[in-house]
């Protein structure tokens, strides 16, 4: 079988919650994804990240638009090198990091998912939802 689109070598494609906050946050802080306009990143810098490459960036992207949390595109497959384009946060990306924000609410909601082999973005979210109401001293 013939793949349609350019090689790109291949990267570790796992889904990478600590890299999925990261670019939330780096998104909310930059005032240029305010909704008007449409931005694709250029190398993963853009977002304040070095650990990880170009195409992992654009993967986590891709879910992050496909879950609602980003308003964005993503061009069909075959189309050059499928870099998502992206407007802003959505209500639904704001929310999660409001409930991430706090460090300490997100190192004890990363313990507490330690030891799962893979956990979903609902799933850390409930936990992080447990957390605040744990310190708010709620039920």
């Amino acid at each position: 079988m013939q793949e349609l689109c350019e090689y790109i070598p291949a990267v570790d494609m796992k889904r990478d919650m600590e890299l999925v906050r990261n670019i939330m946050f780096a998104i909310e802080a930059d005032p240029r994804f305010d909704g008007t306009k449409w931005l694709s990143p250029t190398n993963p810098g853009d977002f304040g990240i070095s650990d990880h490459s170009m195409e992992e960036l654009n993967y986590h992207l891709a879910m992050l638009i496909d879950e609602g949390f980003l308003i964005g595109k993503v061009p069909p497959l075959g189309m050059g090198k499928n870099i998502p384009v992206i407007a802003k946060l959505t209500w639904k990306g704001h929310e999660f990091l409001d409930d991430t924000r706090d460090p300490d609410i997100w190192d004890k909601t990363k313990e507490r998912a330690k030891g799962l082999t893979s956990v979903g973005v609902a799933f850390i979210w409930e936990i992080a939802k447990a957390e605040i109401k744990t310190r708010l001293h709620l039920p």
